[in-house]
């Protein structure tokens, strides 16, 4: 009989957990509102790249500045990932490249089996896509690529996106045109140095630390590959305004001795679209008013404006962002 009252009592409990999601029930939300503490987990990137370092700030001043909520920054491969991570719940805030938020929210490429239901808080600084080698390859232009050893970034990263598509505007097939390597920013940089590969791609902000250990390596004279001339065909086949035109300046990175004309791609800070509207407001107020914060840990903080962080994104912004933007007079 205990058992059977046992059995009754826990199929209730079930049944109400079911129930809740579909009522618009957050436990997370419940708990931050009766005085408990609602736990954050942010998608960034490689630990090599700026996602990482820009997201652990964030993480820190979201946990110091925004009452009863603690946020914890996670090793990623990055932007697919990032956003298949919001689809499963399994991220909260989530680093992104535009173009592959643009496939998300379509649901197109590896997304082609479910859209992905992200919002934009801001768009935070523009992302400088990298083709690196060394002067001891001769490599010097994109079409110079062609049959070498080429690493297009991780599976499941923004930078594989981005590389796929620069190639085949480039006329070359990423699968058949190249020998394709999948390394994270920092095996690429090891894989270089050893000679296993003759350049990688990389998309990220100004400077990469990986980039800058490549670099400063003793015997190893590093170089960017220009390839701001694919430019029109990307525009042509994605539109005019995921993909424009950035400089490298000279003296960015040891070795390059000019300014590098190359592919830029905005970066957004996204949530899924269920977060709370007074939560996302927080994380979005936190995310200018600790700006110099975030500055001190990265230099591409300090690029996020009120102006620019409103235009550039493929996907709606929250409710919660829109608010505070309109308390800023910034929202039209």
């Amino acid at each position: 009989m205990l058992s059977r009252i046992s059995a009754i009592f826990f199929g209730v409990l079930l049944a109400v957990a079911i129930a809740l999601p579909a009522l618009g029930f957050d436990p997370r939300e419940f708990a931050r509102a009766h005085g408990g503490v609602t736990r954050l987990s942010i998608a960034t990137g490689n630990t090599g790249g700026v996602y990482y370092p820009y997201g652990g700030g964030l993480a820190r001043v979201i946990s110091q500045h925004i009452p009863r909520v603690q946020a914890t920054a996670e090793v990623t491969a990055a932007s697919v990932d990032n956003l298949k991570l919001i689809q499963r719940g399994k991220a909260d805030i989530a680093f992104t490249l535009a173009d592959t938020l643009d496939d998300a929210v379509r649901g197109r490429g590896p997304f082609a089996r479910s859209p992905v239901h992200a919002q934009t808080l801001a768009v935070l600084y523009p992302n400088y896509v990298h083709i690196a080698t060394t002067t001891a390859t001769r490599i010097e232009h994109l079409a110079d690529l062609r049959g070498r050893v080429v690493s297009t970034g991780s599976p499941g990263s923004g930078t594989e996106v981005s590389a796929f598509r620069i190639l085949r505007a480039a006329g070359i097939d990423p699968d058949t045109g190249i020998r394709r390597q999948g390394l994270s920013v920092n095996a690429s940089v090891d894989a270089i140095k050893d000679g296993k590969i003759d350049a990688f791609f990389w998309s990220g902000g100004l400077p990469t630390a990986s980039l800058l250990d490549l670099a400063s390596s003793i015997g190893i004279t590093a170089r960017l590959v220009s390839h701001d001339d694919v430019i029109p065909a990307l525009q042509a086949s994605y539109g005019r305004t995921l993909y424009f035109r950035l400089v490298v300046p000279r003296g960015t990175y040891s070795g390059v001795t000019s300014d590098v004309g190359v592919v830029g791609v905005g970066n957004a800070l996204v949530v899924d679209e269920t977060m709370s509207e007074d939560l996302a407001f927080a994380i979005t107020k936190v995310l200018f008013e600790r700006r110099a914060d975030l500055a001190a840990i990265h230099p591409e903080a300090s690029k996020l404006r009120l102006e620019t962080a409103i235009t550039g994104s493929p996907a709606p912004f929250h409710p919660g962002a829109i608010r505070y933007y309109r308390e800023r007079g910034v929202w039209k």
